[in-house]
């Protein structure tokens, strides 16, 4: 659905503009919760790296150079949620004009937050599969 039709199907749904904005506000605290979420994650993989990061990355070059690009992922995931999902725009500053066309820029926001959080989720992902390649890696050589 398109934010245009969504805000009309929301309207049609709850008729009152308030109830639609409290039914997008809750969307927006489940993307700011999982963001939450993903720089505990992120603060975590850090945290550990600062204790035993050092001695798997002088284990073997895999377990290096695995170890660095998952942090490189892992902090670039921190500063686009930094900047992107939880940066502040309060809704009440989103729209002007008829309730739908409010609904609307509201809606464009969300998805252009939920579109940032993709991204966050890919690249910590990413970050979180190239530690745990470096730790696989490290205790493969430890084994043998």
């Amino acid at each position: 659905m398109n934010p245009d039709e969504e805000a009309r199907s929301l309207l049609a749904r709850f008729s009152e503009l308030t109830v639609c904005q409290q039914v997008i506000t809750h969307q927006f605290d489940v993307l700011q919760s999982r963001s939450h979420m993903m720089l505990t994650l992120a603060t975590l993989t850090l945290t550990i790296t600062g204790f035993s990061g050092p001695k798997i990355a002088a284990s073997n070059v895999v377990s290096q150079y695995a170890m660095i690009l998952g942090l490189v992922f892992v902090l670039a995931a921190v500063v686009v949620t930094l900047a992107g999902t939880l940066r502040i725009r309060w809704l009440t500053q989103v729209g002007q004009g008829d309730a739908e066309a409010v609904i609307r820029d509201m809606i464009v926001y969300r998805n252009q937050k939920t579109r940032l959080f993709r991204i966050e989720l890919t690249l910590l992902v990413l970050g979180l599969t190239f530690y745990v390649l470096s730790v696989i890696t490290y205790m493969l050589v430890g084994l043998e």
